[in-house]
């Protein structure tokens, strides 16, 4: 079945040039030209993903994904002009999913969006359930959770996480990691990857300051401590 996608974003003319590129995709596609117009659109016809300008008229797409992070593990892609990494990084921070700046090829952007969806909507064959003390990944349902509540992540650091317990106590580049979660060649940048982790510490670790979960080794890349024990 077609995915559903909300485009939001003020550019008329640039959201046009998506909804066809999209549409001839085989995606159905949606637009909204301002922050609370998205928002309304996302409680009215539940999209499976959403495709985020920053800059909005009436409040900018931090602040949208912010309030969609709130209560909802929606699938968000976001779109910008600037091409500052420190805007990046606060996109990925507030939950993004991926981030794109402008110009982009259309073929970029469907790819990134294949990717995300991907990971938000496949299920894994293997044994559902990785348990690591207090901690359970269920693989089938995509949940984290942390002695028995649900832990909020996103997509894609659900699929990093997965990525790092299903290689418990392998040490991966950061290289690797990407390749394993997106599985695509697309560009990126290093510490998009630090940021994810960073996020993901904060709802597993005990201490995220000092995490004993997922272990940074300087230079080689993360390790997925499986006893919370184990040494750096």
């Amino acid at each position: 079945m077609a995915a559903d996608i909300l485009i939001i974003d003020d550019d008329a003319r640039l959201a046009a040039m998506l909804t066809d590129y999209l549409s001839a995709s085989g995606y159905r596609v949606r637009t909204a030209l301002s922050g609370e117009a998205g928002l309304q659109a996302i409680g009215l016809h539940k999209p499976d993903a959403v495709i985020l300008d920053v800059m909005l008229p009436d409040f900018d797409g931090f602040e949208v994904c912010r309030r969609i992070r709130a209560n909802s593990t929606l699938p968000v892609l976001m779109l910008t002009a600037r091409g500052d990494e420190t805007d990046r990084i606060v996109g990925l921070e507030l939950g993004a999913d991926d981030y794109l700046p402008k110009p982009f090829s259309p073929r970029e952007l469907v790819a990134r969006l294949k990717a995300i969806l991907r990971r938000s909507q496949s299920g894994a064959p293997q044994s559902a359930l990785l348990r690591f003390g207090r901690l359970e990944i269920d693989r089938d349902q995509r949940i984290v959770s942390i002695d028995g509540v649900e832990a909020p992540l996103t997509g894609y650091q659900f699929a990093l996480l997965q990525a790092l317990a299903e290689n418990a106590g392998r040490v991966l580049s950061r290289e690797q990691l990407m390749e394993i979660t997106r599985g695509d060649e697309l560009e990126s940048f290093d510490r998009s990857i630090d940021v994810h982790v960073s996020r993901i510490r904060a709802v597993i670790e005990t201490d995220p300051k000092r995490p004993r979960r997922i272990i940074t080794l300087r230079g080689a890349g993360y390790m997925f401590a499986r006893n919370q024990d184990e040494e750096r």
